[in-house]
């Protein structure tokens, strides 16, 4: 008897269950090779962004929506929690298997991430109607700084705690995030690839690049990025 799914999902649905997946892995990595582990969650933003690209050429599933919001939990909120969680103890040489405050304050940290992340997703779900914004930053654009800035090798442990808790705020905040113009899209995209698959690069460019982006578009979009067609890659 084939499995409840043949015949209901569609070529979207499985990018978003393999999205789903790459999280997992980028936890079980994280703890040997954090530098594979960011790649894997910048992987899976990828694969967030096909499996709407595919939605819309191909057409999607009642189920689509469900299954992007619970992939989205494994990548972009419990993996890139997970990141910040190792580089920071890695950063402060705190023993994972001996308790003490500061290791309690990073693991709050990354466990309100985690919190405010899926909180986010629930929301966006719900009441982001609007297809030319979204509220709050997007758990995505989250997920891609932290793991670009370790790519980078620009994670020094209390930025990175502080940019945990910042985005512990800014996913569920009110400040509106316009979608990106399809050539924008584009850009970013092409950006993103690289920065995986030669991070090391002259210079490790395509991480910073990334992260540029990143915090640009974080920083800078809801005030200076509206207007123009919003069709999106």
């Amino acid at each position: 008897m084939l499995p409840r799914f043949v015949g209901r999902f569609g070529v979207a649905d499985a990018v978003t269950v393999a999205n789903a997946a790459l999280g997992f892995l980028a936890v079980v990595v994280a703890f040997a090779d954090v530098q594979l582990a960011a790649r894997l969650v910048l992987l899976a933003a990828v694969a967030d962004g096909l499996d709407g690209i595919l939605a819309r050429r191909y057409g999607g599933t009642p189920a689509g929506p469900h299954l992007d919001s619970l992939a989205d939990v494994s990548s972009f909120a419990v993996a890139p929690a997970v990141l910040a969680f190792v580089v920071v103890i890695d950063g402060l040489d705190l023993e994972i298997d001996a308790f003490s405050p500061e290791l309690v304050v990073v693991g709050v940290i990354c466990g309100l991430f985690v919190a405010m992340a899926v909180a986010r997703l629930g929301l966006y779900t719900a009441y982001d109607t609007d297809e030319r914004y979204t509220e709050g930053v997007q758990t995505t654009l989250a997920a891609t700084i932290l793991g670009a800035a370790i790519l980078a090798g620009a994670a020094d442990p209390w930025l990175v705690l502080g940019i945990t808790l910042a985005f512990c705020y800014l996913m569920v905040s009110t400040v509106r995030y316009p979608e990106l113009l399809a050539r924008d899209a584009l850009i970013m995209g092409v950006v993103h690839v690289l920065a995986i698959l030669i991070p090391e690069f002259a210079g490790r460019t395509f991480p910073f690049a990334l992260l540029t982006l990143g915090l640009a578009y974080m920083l800078l979009a809801p005030w200076l990025y509206w207007g123009g067609d919003r069709s999106t890659a």
